[in-house]
């Protein structure tokens, strides 16, 4: 499948890939992104210049939020699909900036889905997160699991998302993806992440901040495994389901939500050593309580990615972390 995709939050850490991905598979991009100073522009100019130059991409700064310029941009060319990763990221961000996540996560949504809804759009697709599961104590997380119990701003405007997607496809008829994603790395990353600000720290020989005691799990996700979820799943159209009670991932709306994770739940102690050993250098830890907003384990059931798209994630930790280390050396010019 070949055509015109609008990537939202084109010079981040998964837009900026996927990109990538895209173009190399022959479709014609064009992205935005507003180069916010949540973390460093720089970085997110530096992906940038990766694609520049290419003939099949296009850039234009633009906030999801500003709707006259959202307005213009679904008044140009028409767009075969849509691939919404542009928001305020980052959980214990949202208890200190709260409003910054209403612009992105829930106006700038609205704003790309009336966009979408003006173009009658193919296939939209967009973010969410593993953290919309909120309070869920069971485990592996399964999006057929109701997720009515968010435990940060953040995960409440991911909730908020999915539904106010589901309820366009519900009365527009706009075929909508949602991608529950599990803790991303890999080269090119967020800074704010633990994984990238471990490296830093471990590299200057200043202590990391291990919260809960290092009592804790993650479903970490190497991007490319994450690209490949997201460009296998472009070309699955959703399609309303017939009969029964609604479920929480489907029902009568072209809608679908998927979870993409590497299903294999990492302890964080296991984490660091692991990140110890790629480094070839110890890490100086400093124990601190579980944060606010914070869960104890994240695990991905990717059941119905697996049957929809016959795929599931499964690079194994050591690989990635070698892979983003080697990309962080040599774009810090660290040793």
């Amino acid at each position: 499948m070949e055509g015109r995709v609008l990537i939202t939050g084109v010079a981040g850490f998964i837009g900026f890939h996927l990109a990538r991905r895209l173009l190399a598979d022959g479709w014609m991009v064009s992205g935005i992104d507003n180069l916010n100073d949540y973390y460093d522009p720089g970085l997110k100019r530096d992906r940038l210049a990766q694609m520049e130059g290419h003939p099949a991409f296009q850039f234009q700064p633009l906030d999801l939020a500003d709707r006259d310029g959202m307005r213009i941009l679904f008044a140009g060319p028409h767009f075969d699909v849509v691939i919404n990763l542009a928001a305020q990221a980052g959980v214990r961000y949202s208890l200190k900036a709260p409003h910054s996540y209403a612009d992105s996560n829930v106006v700038g949504l609205l704003n790309v889905l009336e966009g979408c809804r003006a173009q009658k759009v193919g296939h939209l697709l967009f973010a969410s997160s593993s953290s919309v599961y909120g309070a869920n104590s069971r485990l592996p997380y399964s999006v057929h699991d109701p997720v009515d119990h968010p435990v940060s701003l953040y995960a409440a405007t991911k909730r908020a998302g999915e539904l106010m997607a589901h309820s366009y496809a519900h009365l527009y008829g706009i075929p909508s993806t949602g991608l529950r994603f599990f803790t991303v790395y890999g080269p090119w990353g967020r800074p704010d992440m633990a994984y990238f600000s471990f490296t830093q720290k471990i590299l200057a020989g200043e202590p990391i901040p291990v919260f809960n005691h290092g009592q804790m799990r993650r479903d970490f996700t190497y991007i490319d495994d994450i690209i490949e979820g997201v460009t296998r799943l472009i070309p699955r159209i959703p399609r309303p389901q017939e009969g029964g009670s609604p479920d929480p991932a489907s029902g009568a709306a072209p809608f679908r939500i998927h979870n993409i994770g590497n299903h294999t739940p990492i302890a964080l102690t296991d984490f660091i050593h692991t990140l110890e050993e790629c480094l070839g250098k110890p890490a100086q830890i400093e124990w601190h309580p579980m944060q606010d907003g914070d869960v104890i384990a994240t695990y991905a059931d990717v059941s119905t990615l697996q049957r929809e798209v016959g795929f599931a994630p499964d690079t194994p930790l050591r690989d990635g972390l070698q892979n983003f280390v080697a990309w962080y050396r040599q774009y810090y010019g660290r040793e």
